[in-house]
């Protein structure tokens, strides 16, 4: 190329008026009160970080920035950091933030027609979804106070940060006038996993983790974050030995229960949070601690072995009420750190693969999900409103529907909620917004509240997209995502059941010789179990879980007890066998036969037959972790079904078996009363009393049996209405049946029975066989009183395995045996008494030694001739004494 055409495009190329990059130059202004203004962002979701600078009037430094990309993100100016003030904000610059930034600096200009006086907010905003990534409160600023914001105010903030692996980071800042280190902990993990880091005892030089002294972090059931001092005694989950010691990773407080929170458990919760699939907690603890047993003293100048670990956490349970970590599966590890020194080699942010911390609710063809509103708590999309939706008590949860599969609708969330699904991620009606959307389901129709709900149907088809939204068409972002996946579970089995408190649910098809079962959680965990029984006791359960490595499993047991040694492996022929594990949510599922092959008795699984026929009692039970041998307290669950559910196989429909314990107790202690109290002491009286002056023992004797017989039928009535019905299946209900028989035919027996012969007359015959069938029955009803009595204690031990029912069997049997003594000394009494008035004869002797006649029934009645004849006159029988 010619020299004079290259002088010409220099030329061309200068004249052309580029934009400049160094906004001090294009704006010249200083005049903003905001000059030199520095602020750490606040981190709300995207873990967006970094440090706001401002240059003058139109422009603006960011530093030490990151941030997870968005789809369409930018800078945002609003007046306040509410939901409306944030939602009707503007964009301050063209400057868009569409990909992933990495600890960048770099400047920003403002708009022509913006200025920072508008401004009270400066956040990132991702203008499709609404989302608020991350702002800046401009309007604390003051003038007087100074323009740096301290680090404390923004919990994320630290000095210092170092990579312990590729998912898991330590970050602190050390107070050395105050002798307090801050720790932040952050972790790409499941929010069911825990962090831990702390410090190794400097005296041992292998085995490193036993004499730790380490914080456990991470996040509870309902999403609260927590931080508790531990101590390692030994490699394995804390366990509580008999003298009351304890073993393993366990807090202080359990090591010395009795010294006061705070010197023994140092580590002081400050903030923590779960955002895109990374778990952050910060606390602090001093670097010298009061309690020296447990606690190791932090040395801030000098280079300490620390430890770490990141794996599953168990929550607490009724036998030990503290978290439990599980085995780390590999990820731990020790390093050499001087807390004085400088460190931050963390670049960027976190990026977990599984970002979704939302519940995950599957709609189901037969179960309506219920949707209503609560208060926004944990929401996935700041900013929000106040009152969000729930589904089936969930928070604005994930929903999964499948194409082809009706969904019905229970919508109760007020009049003023209008559920609708729609393409619009923001929702209340996009048109408000000059905006537009299709709406695949509901409308101003689709309202109603608990006392009258509207039920309506959504059928999903081949046009309906992989993704929509569940949205108020009233307010925006009130609701959260749809998922929409092809044919699934309720497509491949004929019938389903949502079990107990609607936490798992229970799917199956019927063949001539075999059931295909599949069962499916809805809230996460490390493995699902199902049993078919009436209770944990006794029950045939099937486990499913993943193991370490990826690989589903599902195993049978026999459980005959409480304890993991009651846990006993069997051998079910099981086909078909699948579990997976799918954003922490188990579905495992198989095929077994009907009857097992082999013979009753010989093992215990062959007793485990499925009757179509007949209801099938489900249970079920969710826990942190499972193991395919050496079961402890570690394979505990946190979760189970508090009620058995009857399921109807043939039908395809289930009910919840109704707790009757307490209703079993009152009848139960009626019978006590009647066959254990009221109608044993009746009969004493008629036998042991006779010999009271008037007729006393005849009213005690009628007002104890009727008394009993009382009580037998209103006990009766009372368990035959609450079990709605009576059938002779049991062993108890039977004796029951014959006992209260018997005691019916006593007060027509005493009805109907002869009179007794005249004095000095032999008694008939019909009485003699009255006398005998009198007594002999009531002896006998008591006997059969006693047995139902029994067999009842052993019939609700066998329904509810109620751990109570062995000591009172025992009980009954004292009581038994305490009136078989007080009987047996009455009888020697009697004995004695009769040898006295043998004796007695050489005295004066009234009548023939006989009971008084007295009719059992008819106490007064017109005397006979004989015994007016007899009253005229009357015999005195003359003795010598003998003494």
């Amino acid at each position: 190329m010619a020299p004079s055409t290259l002088i010409f495009l220099g030329l061309f190329m200068f004249l052309i008026p580029f934009p400049y990059s160094d906004p001090v130059l294009a704006c010249p202004r200083t005049n903003t009160s905001l000059l030199n203004f520095t602020s750490h962002f606040t981190m709300v979701q995207h873990q967006l970080r970094g440090i706001l600078s401002v240059i003058d009037d139109c422009s603006f430094r960011v530093s030490q920035f990151d941030m997870l990309s968005g789809s369409d993100v930018h800078w945002w100016g609003a007046a306040g950091d509410d939901f409306l003030n944030l939602t009707t904000g503007f964009l301050i610059s063209d400057s868009n933030l569409n990909h992933t930034y990495q600890n960048d600096t770099f400047i920003v200009p403002l708009r022509k027609n913006v200025t920072w006086d508008q401004i009270k907010v400066l956040a990132v905003w991702d203008v499709p979804t609404a989302s608020n990534f991350g702002h800046i409160l401009l309007s604390n600023y003051s003038v007087n106070g100074g323009a740096n914001f301290s680090d404390s105010e923004q919990p994320t903030v630290f000095e210092n940060c170092k990579v312990l692996s590729d998912n898991y980071r330590i970050r602190w800042s050390l107070n050395e006038e105050d002798a307090v280190i801050d720790i932040g902990l952050e972790a790409a993990i499941g929010v069911q996993n825990y962090m831990a880091f702390g410090w190794a005892n400097p005296n041992v030089s292998n085995s490193l983790m036993v004499g730790g002294d380490v914080a456990i972090t991470g996040f509870e059931g309902d999403g609260l974050p927590f931080a508790h001092d531990y101590f390692i005694t030994k490699y394995s989950e804390c366990m509580i030995n008999e003298d009351g010691t304890v073993q393993g990773v366990c807090p202080d407080t359990m090591y010395k229960s009795t010294d006061p929170i705070g010197l023994v458990n140092n580590t002081i919760l400050v903030y923590g949070h779960r955002k895109d699939g990374v778990s952050f907690i910060r606390y602090k603890r001093p670097l010298k601690s009061n309690d020296s047993n447990f606690d190791l003293e932090v040395d801030p100048t000098a280079n300490m072995t620390v430890i770490w670990a990141i794996g599953l956490i168990k929550p607490p349970d009724s036998l030990r009420p503290f978290y439990l970590p599980q085995n780390h599966g590999g990820s731990y590890g020790h390093l050499s750190l001087n807390i004085s020194k400088h460190v931050n080699d963390c670049l960027g942010p976190l990026d977990a693969k599984d970002k979704e911390d939302q519940d995950l609710v599957i709609a189901d063809k037969k179960e309506p999900l219920v949707i209503s509103t609560g208060p926004a708590l944990h929401y996935p999309n700041p900013p929000n409103p106040s009152k969000v939706l729930y589904i089936n008590k969930r928070e604005a949860p994930l929903l999964r529907v499948e194409r082809g599969v009706q969904v019905k609708f229970s919508i109760q969330a007020g009049h003023d909620v209008a559920l609708y699904v729609t393409s619009d991620p923001i929702g209340g009606n996009a048109t408000l917004r000059n905006m537009t959307e299709t709406i695949y389901f509901g409308g101003p129709e689709a309202e109603g509240v608990q006392a009258s709900p509207t039920e309506l149907i959504w059928a999903p088809d081949r046009n309906t997209p992989d993704l929509v939204y569940y949205q108020s068409l009233y307010v925006p972002k009130m609701g959260w995502k749809v998922q929409v996946v092809d044919g699934g579970l309720p497509d491949m089995y004929n019938n389903s059941v949502s079990l107990d408190d609607q936490q798992v649910m229970l799917f199956w098809t019927l063949s001539d010789n075999s059931i295909s079962i599949a069962a499916r959680g809805e809230k996460k965990s490390g493995y699902l179990a199902i049993g078919f029984g009436r209770g944990m006791i006794n029950s045939y359960a099937y486990v499913g879980w993943v193991d370490d490595s990826g690989k589903g499993r599902v195993s049978t047991y026999w459980i005959d007890g409480r304890d993991a040694l009651n846990v006993h492996p069997t051998k079910e022929n099981l086909t078909y066998v699948r579990c997976k594990s799918e954003n922490g949510i188990i579905t495992l599922e198989f095929t077994r036969p009907l009857k097992p092959s082999c013979d009753l008795n010989e093992r215990p699984e062959c007793n485990n037959i499925v009757d179509p026929s007949t209801p099938l009692k489900v249970i079920w039970a969710m826990g942190a972790q499972w193991s395919d041998d050496h079961l402890s307290v570690r394979n505990m669950h946190f979760a189970t079904s508090k009620r058995p559910m009857s399921v109807l196989l043939m039908r395809g429909s289930a009910e919840a078996e109704e707790d009757l314990r307490p209703v079993l107790a009152v009848h139960g202690f009626m019978m006590f009363l009647a066959w254990g109290i009221l109608l044993p002491a009746g009969i004493l009286a008629a036998r042991y009393l006779k010999h009271v002056k008037d007729d006393s023992w005849y009213r005690i004797h009628v007002y104890l049996q009727y008394s009993g017989l009382a009580i037998v039928f209103l006990g009766f009535l009372f368990a035959v209405a609450e079990l709605r019905g009576l059938t002779l299946d049991s062993v108890h209900v039977k004796f029951g049946m014959l006992a209260i028989l018997l005691a019916v035919a006593q007060p027509m027996n005493a009805y109907l029975r002869p009179k007794k012969a005249a004095i000095g007359e032999e008694s008939s015959r019909k009485r003699i066989v009255w006398e005998y069938t009198h007594i002999i029955t009531g002896r006998c009803a008591l006997v059969v009183g006693f047995a139902a009595l029994i067999s009842g204690l052993k019939h609700l031990g066998d329904r509810y395995g109620d751990e109570n029912v062995h000591g009172l069997s025992w009980a009954l049997i004292v009581w038994f045996l305490i009136g078989a003594l007080i009987v047996m000394y009455l009888e020697y009494r009697e004995t004695n008494r009769s040898r006295g008035r043998v004796a007695g004869r050489s005295n004066w002797v009234l009548g023939n030694g006989e009971e008084e006649d007295i009719d059992l029934l008819r106490q007064s009645r017109p005397m006979t001739d004989k015994e007016s004849h007899s009253s005229e006159r009357m015999e005195v029988q003359l003795e010598p004494l003998n003494r």
